[in-house]
């Protein structure tokens, strides 16, 4: 995907908006808002339209405005808000619609303006805003007790033959623990960071990190492998229990052995 593509697309659905009545602002996001230095061809496009309240609903349920900047070639209403869309030529893009009177409660990051109607000023339009969920934690003794748990009970789960369970337990709510906590711990390089998603460019944000990732993430058929990987991490960051870890070191011997015994 050339680049300039979206850019050209987003300026597009610009046009196309700015000829109907009641249409106020379209926003960029992301990697085609203010991360412009961020988009690659792997990039997609993330927008607002914003319009006034009284006619929302009918630029949600008609997409004649998008089809006059390019055909679609698959449209999913996923949020009572808006889209993921294709176009026909391979462009992807998700966006929502929002009424004037909803802009001050939307959750979002820093956007940039790609058109708006010269008659409104909307000083909140490209703030960061909204519920934003905190990513990073700072109660390390907690994440860190989490994720031993975690592990543990999903030693016992695998071990019992409920290997699924087991793989949530461990690739991911242990897993998920620790990440909370990594900037504690790693060297941050420095990343548009996405306030929704901590796994977004993290190989680029925490690099020393990313070395580990092959064997806490071993999957579905090397959990016990995944859960060493993890607890020996975890020993090296923090002063972990050692009857708790003496426990989970047995279940990964065993659990190995099992594993091993089915190959």
């Amino acid at each position: 995907m050339n680049k300039n593509r979206l850019l050209t697309r987003l300026n597009e659905i610009s046009k196309s908006i700015s000829t109907r009545e009641h249409t106020i602002a379209l926003l960029g996001l992301g990697s085609v808002g203010v991360e412009l230095d961020r988009l690659d061809q792997y990039s997609d496009l993330d927008f607002f339209l914003i319009v006034e309240d009284e006619v929302k609903e009918s630029f949600i349920e008609d997409l004649s405005w998008l089809e006059e900047a390019h055909p679609l070639a698959y449209a999913f209403k996923n949020s009572d808000d808006g889209y993921k869309i294709l176009f026909e030529d391979g462009i992807y893009g998700e966006y929502a619609v929002f009424g004037k009177n909803e802009i001050d409660q939307v959750t979002q990051a820093e956007g940039r303006i790609v058109w708006i109607n010269p008659n409104y000023n909307l000083p909140t339009l490209t703030k960061t805003k909204g519920n934003i969920p905190k990513l990073k934690k700072e109660n390390i003794e907690f994440r860190i007790n989490e994720a031993l748990t975690n592990i543990y009970v999903g030693l016992l789960r695998a071990l019992r033959g409920e290997k699924l369970s087991a793989y949530r337990f461990i690739e991911t709510y242990a897993f998920n623990n620790l990440l909370g906590i990594i900037h504690h711990f790693e060297k941050e390089n420095p990343i548009h960071e996405d306030l929704f998603n901590i796994e977004r460019r993290f190989e680029f944000h925490y690099p020393e990190m990313k070395k580990h990732l092959e064997t806490m993430l071993s999957g579905y058929n090397h959990l016990a492998q995944s859960a060493k990987s993890i607890l020996s991490y975890t020993s090296n960051i923090y002063d972990i229990n050692p009857a708790l870890k003496h426990e989970i070191e047995i279940l990964i011997t065993k659990l190995q052995k099992e594993e091993l015994s089915k190959k």
